[in-house]
Formats: C-alpha cells, sequence, structure tokens
C-alpha cells in the first residue's frame, strides 16, 4: 500500500510508540492520584505537556483534550459575543458555530477568493468592536493554502477581540503566529496517536468549560488523562522540533510529483501560500470513485476524510469557487516524513495513468 493521505492522519512514529508502551503494559496508574505512582504518570504527563508546547507561543498553558475537536468545540462555545470565521474552516468549526448561532450567538462567515485566502480588507469591515471570537485555519485541511493569521488576529485584537488558531494541519510543520489567544492542535497529525489533542490558552484569556467534573486540566477541562496518549504526543512533538528536513524533504517531493503531472491537472487553492505536503489537484470529467476503485493499493482522498461517505461536494472547494462537477473531479494526495520520492512518483504515474485510461475509454 502507497500511503498518501496524510492531512487524514499520518503513521504513527516508532518514537511515539516506544514513549507509549510502558504506560500501556505496566504503569497504569492514574495521573491525577497522590500517592507515587500516580505522580510518576503525573511526572509523565508534564513532560509531555512541555513537549508540546515546544510549537505553540509562549505565555500561555497547553490543556490536553481528546482531539482537536474537542479543543475547537471548547474555545469556542466557551467564549462569549459575535463570532467571525470563514467558509472554508473546518466542520469542528462551522458546526459549532452553527449550533451557537441556534442559541442566538450572532455570526458572520467570509468568503475566500479563488486561491482560498480571505480578503483582508472585507474581514476589517466583518470584525467590528464587539466582536468576541474571530476563527481561522492555519493551514487548510482540504486543500493545504495557508492563510493571513497573523493579519486577522492583529484585526481581532483591534476589535477587542480573541483570536482562535485551528492549528492542525499546520502544527510542526508550519510556524505559528505568537498573536493567537487559543491555538487548536492534534497528535494523529503529527505522527502521535489518535484519541488526544490540545488547546492552547494564552495566559488571561476567560474560558467557560465545555466538561464538567473534576477539573483535572487548567484552565477548567475535565476527565481523566491517559499519560500513554499524553506521552506519545509528546514523543511526536519532539520529533517535530527535532526534524528540521522534513519541510525541505516535502518541498522535493512536491516539486517532483509535480514535474511527473500531465498538463491536465489543476491545482485547487493558492499554488504561492500553501503546504507542499497537501496537493488537491483536479482534472477535468474524472470519475474520482472509478480512480479509487481502480487503484486500491493506492491510499489518497477524495476530499476531506471527515465529509467522506456523505455524497455532497467538498464546501471547501464550493467555496473557491469550484463548480460541483469541478469538486467531484478533485482529489487530494497527501505526503509527508515517511514518503519516499519513488513511492510518491510511482502513485503519481499510475494515478495519471488511470485517469488518462477513463477519457479513452468514454
Amino acid at each position: 500500500m502507497s500511503y498518501l493521505d496524510y492531512q487524514a492522519t499520518t503513521p504513527l512514529a516508532p518514537e511515539a510508540l516506544a514513549a507509549m508502551l510502558p504506560w500501556l503494559e505496566r504503569q497504569h496508574a492514574n495521573p491525577h492520584s497522590p500517592h507515587r505512582e500516580g505522580r510518576a504518570a503525573r511526572a509523565a504527563v508534564e513532560v509531555a505537556r512541555g513537549q508540546v508546547a515546544r510549537l505553540l507561543p509562549e505565555g500561555g498553558r497547553v490543556a490536553f483534550t481528546s482531539g482537536a475537536t474537542e479543543a475547537l468545540n471548547w474555545a469556542i462555545q466557551g467564549t462569549q459575543g459575535p463570532i467571525v470565521t470563514l467558509a472554508t474552516e473546518h466542520a469542528a468549526v462551522l458546526d459549532t458555530v452553527a449550533a451557537e448561532a441556534r442559541k442566538g450567538r450572532p455570526v458572520t462567515i467570509l468568503p475566500v477568493g479563488s486561491d482560498g485566502r480571505i480578503d483582508l480588507d472585507e474581514a476589517a469591515r466583518a470584525i467590528r468592536p464587539g466582536t468576541g471570537l474571530v476563527a481561522a485555519m492555519l493551514v487548510n485541511n482540504e486543500i493545504g493554502v495557508i492563510q493571513s493569521i497573523a493579519e486577522l488576529a492583529a484585526l481581532a485584537h483591534a476589535a477587542g477581540a480573541r483570536f482562535l488558531c485551528d492549528a492542525v494541519q499546520g502544527y510542526g510543520r508550519v510556524p505559528i503566529p505568537d498573536s493567537c489567544d487559543l491555538v487548536a492542535v492534534s497528535a494523529h497529525k503529527i505522527h502521535g496517536p489518535k484519541g488526544i489533542g490540545a488547546l492552547w490558552v494564552r495566559d488571561g484569556v476567560p474560558l467557560a468549560p465545555l466538561l464538567h467534573g473534576g477539573g483535572q486540566e487548567a484552565p477548567g477541562r475535565s476527565g481523566t488523562l491517559s499519560p500513554a496518549l499524553c506521552a506519545g504526543f509528546g514523543a511526536a512533538a519532539r520529533l517535530a522540533v527535532e526534524r528540521h528536513d522534513d519541510a525541505a524533504h516535502v518541498a522535493r517531493l512536491a516539486q517532483a510529483a509535480l514535474a511527473a503531472l500531465g498538463p491536465d491537472w489543476r491545482v485547487n487553492g493558492s499554488t504561492e501560500h500553501r503546504y507542499r505536503g497537501n496537493l488537491n489537484l483536479r482534472r477535468a470529467g474524472l470519475d474520482v470513485a472509478r480512480l479509487m476503485s481502480d487503484l486500491r493499493d493506492i491510499a489518497f482522498s477524495a476530499g476531506s476524510a471527515c465529509a467522506s461517505g456523505s455524497g455532497r461536494p467538498s464546501h471547501v472547494l464550493r467555496a473557491i469557487g469550484l463548480s460541483d462537477a469541478e469538486a467531484r473531479s478533485s482529489i487530494r494526495i497527501g505526503f509527508g516524513r515517511t514518503t519516499s520520492e519513488e513511492e510518491l512518483l510511482n502513485a503519481i504515474t499510475r494515478i495519471d495513468a488511470a485517469a488518462r485510461a477513463q477519457k479513452v475509454a468514454a
């Protein structure tokens, strides 16, 4: 199997697995217990917290969660006031914002251009004094476009609002601006385990709890933490700090992939402001379901994994102006640390050949 679906999830790093195993095999204490074994588990959690924090701004605290979906729900529901967000956000933001709107909270959803980026002048008109929260994704999960986060945060602060950054796809890959107030991240996007994420909260930012109970995590997240998951997340974050060559490797892969593709393929979204490990491509008339059936030993995506099976065209591709037919003829190829150039080029060659065969058959 050639695995090219890094935006959905990444392979678990051996170092992350090794960090988790002791806590799964023989060290089972509750990290919130006061006895010796509990304190040892707590120490492991705090080491992991520090490792995760190294990729985040200073002046805040990492609160572990069950994943980025919980972190985003907490950040949105735990704040007050009108919300401004973008049409290309993840469902965890858009659906939560819609739920808040049904409760009567004012919501503004801003459009993006054909490149997937926000018009900052339009954003400035929408982010007015009285706005409570501005939410935007650093790297789009479907098309890989990098958003103007620092500029949006500045507009939010000028209006007296808090700024939430969904950094799930950018964490460990793209620098996170220091001006964010809330940042959501996930372990399994950086070669860590599934089932754990975090919300970084800037010091002094008030946040109402989402989950009520023991209040184990400051500033108010309840629930017993898993030392194994925390340790795996921490090890993955430590690797992301250490492996400075990952970005160059991904850039080389992207360049090779684009050179190997035929002229009938188009990149969706900005070709300049994007994370290179995400290639969202379209080809006129492409039957994506047939393509995936023909290439069952290549794992790639027909869009966002979170919306697969819905039968609906991607809201992100529609937001950048693609027709339903163009959206349905798009695929997403994601690669990274463990992808070799030979593996990627072989997959690209086969994808291109299978797509051309569809046209010949038609």
